[in-house]
C-alpha cells in the first residue's frame, strides 16, 4: 500500500466537494473508527475516518457499519461539538499525512464557534484529534499523557501540538532536488529523508523515470498531476496508489476516484481486523478450553488403558477365593493354576492382610476399575464431541462476520463454557441473518455461519426435500440448497460454498457430503450445530473465494 502524504494530497483535492457540507451524524463502529455522514451535494454521505496503525485512512466509503449501543466518550464529545456542523476547509499540514478539517457550529446558547479535527495518519501513531479554533484539546481518540509520551501531551484542556517528526522539504516548493544530497547515504534513502510526503513506492518510480535526479524529479511532479487510482498485485503483496507507476506494471485494476479505491482495498482487509481485535478474547478462550479438553482426553484415554485389566484383576479374586485353604497371612505371592488357560499364574498380595481380605481388595478393584472404565468410554466421548464443537468455532471465527461474534459469545455463555456477562438494558437480540448466495442457473443457496446460524438454517429454515452438504469430518458450516432437485451445476458450486466456510478452506480437494434434509437429525442434547446424517453421497470441491464472492447475492 502507499497512503503517502502526495496520496493524502490528492484525497483532500477530491474531497474538495464537502466543504459547506453539513454533519448530520456521527458514529463510532469500533474504538479506531469514526463514520461522519455528511450532507453535501444534496445527499447524505459517508466519510471514514480511521486511526488504525495497520490501516489508517480517511475517504469516502459506501459500506454500512454497525455500531455499538453504548457511545463511546470520543464519539459523545464529537456529537456535543460537531453535531450539524458545517465543513468550512480541508487541509493538509505541508505534504505530510496530516489532515486538518475547519467546522463553524454554534454551541448551546446559540453563539458561533469554531471546530476543527485534526487527523493524524502515521501508522501505530496515528490519532484523531478535535480542538476548539485556538487548537484547544476537546477530546482525543487516543490519549497521550507526560507519563507515556515526553515529545507531547494530548489530553483534553492542553493545547495540540503538531508530532515530532523529521523535517523534511515540501516537494510543491522544489524545482531540484540535487542540493538536499549529500552523497554520504545512497541515493534512494537520501530522497527518502528529504521528501516530505514521499513513500519508498514513490521514490522507486521517481528514480526509474531518468538518470539524472532532477529531470526525474521533475518528470514526476508533472506525472503526479493526472490521478488515476490503481491497484497492483505483485508476489503476493498488494499495493495502490493515485497514478500508474511505470516501476509495477500493468495495474491488476482501476478506479474512477481515489475512495472507491480505498473502499475496495480496505473493505475486507478492515473488516477483518475490526473481527479479530473484537474476538481475540474469544479466540484464545476458545483456544485455552481446546487445549485442556486435549489434554483431557489425553488422560482419559490412559485411565481406559489402565481400566483394560479389569479381567486379570477379577481372575486373581476367583483364584484366591478357590484356593483360600492354601493361604497363610504373611505371605507376598501365591503361585497357582490358572483354570481356564491351565497356565501357572503368580498372584502378589498383601502380607498383613488375610487370604479372605486380599480376595475382598482384588474384587473391590475390580469393581472400581469397571465403573472407571464405563465412566472414563463416557467422559472420552463427552471430550471428542466438545473438541469438535471448539474446533468448529475456531474455524467459524475464520469466517464470522462482525455483528456475529456476540452470537458465539453467547453461545459459548449458554453452555457453560464462558462466564456470564451482564447484559447491558439497552441490548437487543439480534435477528438471524443468513448468508444468501444464488447458483449461475438462479438457484438460492443459504449457509450459516455460527451455530446458531446452523441449527436455524438445518431445522427451521429449510424443508425436507432441499439438500444439506457439509464437509466431511471436518468442522465448517450448514449449507442448504434451496430447491427439490437442483442441477448437479449447483451441487458443484453449493460444495465449493461448503468447502470455503470450513477448517479445510486453504485446502485443495476437499470431501462435501450432501443429503436431503430428511436424513439429517439433531441428537437430543447435541451442542449448537451438531447433527447426524445418512444416506449421503461425496463431491470433492476446492475452495475458491472469487467464485464464493461472485455468488454471494448482495444486500439481501
Amino acid at each position: 500500500m502507499a497512503f503517502d502524504g502526495l496520496f493524502t494530497g490528492k484525497m483532500i483535492v477530491e474531497l474538495d466537494y464537502l466543504k459547506s457540507g453539513r454533519i448530520n451524524r456521527i458514529t463510532q463502529p469500533d474504538h479506531q473508527t469514526i463514520i461522519l455522514t455528511v450532507r453535501a451535494d444534496r445527499k447524505n454521505q459517508q466519510l471514514i475516518i480511521s486511526a488504525h496503525p495497520n490501516f489508517a485512512r480517511f475517504h469516502m466509503t459506501a459500506k454500512k457499519y454497525t455500531n455499538p449501543f453504548d457511545p463511546p466518550m470520543f464519539l459523545r464529545v464529537l456529537r456535543k461539538h460537531l453535531d450539524g456542523a458545517i465543513i468550512k476547509n480541508i487541509t493538509q499540514q505541508g505534504n505530510d499525512r496530516i489532515i486538518t478539517m475547519d467546522f463553524d457550529n454554534t454551541d448551546e446558547i446559540g453563539d458561533p464557534v469554531k471546530r476543527k479535527l485534526i487527523i493524524e495518519l502515521m501508522g501505530k501513531h496515528s490519532n484523531v484529534i478535535l480542538t476548539d479554533g485556538q487548537f484547544k484539546i476537546l477530546e482525543s481518540m487516543k490519549h497521550l499523557t507526560p507519563n507515556t509520551n515526553a515529545a507531547r501531551t494530548i489530553m483534553p484542556g492542553f493545547t495540540y501540538e503538531e508530532p515530532p517528526t523529521q523535517k523534511k522539504h515540501n516537494p510543491y516548493e522544489l524545482t531540484d532536488v540535487t542540493p538536499l544530497l549529500n552523497g554520504e547515504q545512497p541515493l534512494r534513502k537520501q530522497l527518502l529523508n528529504q521528501l516530505e510526503g514521499f513513500s519508498p513506492l514513490a521514490i522507486d518510480e521517481l528514480l526509474s523515470l531518468n538518470d539524472d535526479v532532477d529531470a526525474a524529479f521533475k518528470q514526476f511532479m508533472s506525472q503526479s498531476e493526472q490521478i488515476q487510482p490503481v491497484y497492483y498485485q505483485h508476489d503476493s503483496k498488494e499495493y495502490f496508489y493515485f497514478m500508474p507507476l511505470n516501476t509495477m506494471g500493468e495495474p491488476a485494476k482501476t478506479f474512477e476516484t481515489l475512495s472507491l479505491l480505498l473502499d475496495d482495498y480496505y473493505n475486507e482487509r478492515g473488516e477483518r481486523e475490526r473481527i479479530k481485535s473484537r474476538s481475540v478474547d474469544l479466540s484464545r478462550h476458545i483456544t485455552q478450553l481446546l487445549q485442556k479438553d486435549e489434554k483431557k482426553l489425553a488422560k482419559l484415554v490412559n485411565e481406559l488403558a489402565e481400566a483394560e485389566h479389569t479381567d486379570e484383576i477379577q481372575l486373581y479374586g476367583e483364584l484366591i477365593t478357590a484356593n483360600m485353604y492354601q493361604l497363610k497371612q504373611g505371605m507376598t505371592e501365591f503361585e497357582t493354576l490358572n483354570y481356564y488357560t491351565n497356565e501357572p499364574v503368580t498372584i502378589p498380595l498383601n502380607p498383613r492382610k488375610s487370604p479372605a481380605e486380599n480376595a475382598q481388595y482384588y474384587y473391590k478393584q475390580y469393581n472400581k476399575m469397571k465403573t472407571r472404565k464405563v465412566h472414563a468410554l463416557e467422559q472420552i466421548e463427552e471430550t471428542k464431541q466438545e473438541i469438535a464443537y471448539l474446533e468448529t468455532l475456531i474455524a467459524q471465527l475464520a469466517y464470522i462476520a462482525y455483528e456475529d461474534i456476540e452470537g458465539i459469545r453467547e453461545e459459548l455463555q449458554e453452555q457453560g463454557l464462558m462466564k456470564k456477562r451482564q447484559k447491558s438494558k439497552t441490548t437487543k437480540k439480534q435477528k438471524i441473518q443468513l448468508e444468501k448466495y444464488r447458483s449461475t442457473d438462479g438457484t438460492d443457496i443459504l449457509v450459516g455461519k455460527n451455530n446458531i446460524q446452523n441449527d436455524y438454517l438445518t431445522n427451521k429454515v429449510a424443508r425436507k426435500d432441499h439438500t444439506w452438504l457439509h464437509t466431511k469430518d471436518i468442522p465448517g458450516s450448514h449449507v442448504v440448497i434451496q430447491t427439490k432437485e437442483p442441477s448437479e451445476e449447483t451441487i458443484k458450486e453449493a460444495a465449493i460454498i461448503a468447502s470455503y466456510y470450513s477448517k479445510a478452506s486453504q485446502s485443495a480437494q476437499v470431501p462435501v457430503d450432501f443429503t436431503l434434509i430428511r436424513h439429517v437429525h439433531k441428537p437430543s442434547g447435541a451442542k449448537p450445530g451438531f447433527v447426524t446424517y445418512t444416506d449421503q453421497a461425496t463431491i470433492y470441491a476446492t475452495p475458491d473465494k472469487h467464485k464464493v464472492d461472485a455468488l454471494r447475492v448482495k444486500d439481501h
